[in-house]
């Protein structure tokens, strides 16, 4: 397989959060195409060990084939819901995970992937492709309403409704099986959209979140870093839409702030259990880097350090 063009977002500045012990055991949850797994590895020792875990298959494939001579690396195929299991014994002594939560350019630029409103292929969109049902199989097969709230809650798509019930139209005279048919149905119920914006950007955007579990998964994952890091470890999230970041942001403030007590309580500051900190503000990409790839611009980062 040879190596597909791909610019790994914030990568210096999610790296230098993440690794604090050169000798540490690290998960990079979304592999993808090993920008972030080769710059981790760069700063590791030969003590240092890295998990890399990827749902793609090709990506594992790439992993393999990439990293082959490298006894610190190993990859795993599953999603990064599932990290307890990958990480094995190694829970409460991980000293960091990494989610990038961007779809990688191999899956975007790939007609075939069913994921770009650009590019003709098939309507597909699953990150693992050995498993669950297609784009095709949910637009066919979906109620209007349930299409209608999937675009409104996933991609804040504002006349989500109009365009639920422009797709049941079509896909009752014909099925869709296309990325770009899709796209000109979607464009033609639309009637106003961002500048700069395709007009299906945000049904594409909430097909593939709904077809990949990608918040229910975030959410595992979230909740088993507690678990998997060690005290004084690293958890770094890189979003690409408020959807994820707000999830991201909430989940730190909540685990920061402790279990919320009855106001009057006779307890110390001391007392309440409180499981991370956050280190530092979110992270955006700087004008330089938005200006070698348009995809960083959306991307915010947020680290978290698991307290003792």
């Amino acid at each position: 397989m040879s190596q597909e063009l791909h610019r790994s977002v914030l990568l210096r500045e999610a790296v230098d959060a993440l690794v604090t012990d050169p000798g540490g055991f690290y998960i990079d949850g979304t592999f993808g195409r090993g920008g972030h797994s080769a710059a981790i590895l760069q700063k590791l020792n030969d003590a240092g060990r890295l998990l890399g875990v990827d749902k793609d298959p090709q990506a594992v494939e790439y992993a393999q084939q990439r990293f082959s001579d490298d006894a610190r690396f190993a990859i795993w195929h599953g999603s990064f819901a599932d990290m307890d299991t990958a990480a094995g014994d190694w829970a409460g002594r991980v000293n960091g995970i990494l989610l990038d939560l961007g779809v990688s350019s191999p899956q975007l630029d790939q007609p075939e992937r069913g994921f770009s409103f650009m590019q003709d292929g098939p309507l597909d969109m699953r990150m693992d492709t050995s498993r669950g049902d297609s784009a095709a199989d949910w637009i066919n097969s979906e109620s209007e309403a349930e299409l209608a709230h999937v675009f409104k809650e996933y991609g804040e798509e504002r006349f989500a409704r109009r365009i639920a019930a422009a797709i049941v139209r079509r896909r009752a005279e014909r099925p869709f099986s296309r990325t770009l048919d899709l796209a000109e149905v979607v464009k033609a119920a639309n009637p106003a959209w961002e500048k700069g914006k395709h007009p299906a950007t945000r049904v594409f955007q909430a097909i593939r979140i709904r077809i990949n579990g990608e918040l229910d998964d975030l959410q595992r994952a979230l909740d088993q870093s507690l678990q998997l890091l060690a005290p004084g470890g690293r958890l770094v999230v890189i979003s690409f839409h408020s959807l994820e970041d707000r999830m991201v942001k909430r989940f730190i403030r909540e685990k920061e702030r402790g279990p919320q007590l009855p106001r009057g309580l006779p307890v110390r500051e001391s007392q309440i259990s409180k499981t991370l900190k956050s280190v530092g503000k979110a992270v955006k990409a700087d004008t330089g880097e938005v200006s070698e790839n348009i995809r960083s611009r959306s991307a915010v980062m947020r680290v978290a350090e698991k307290l003792g």
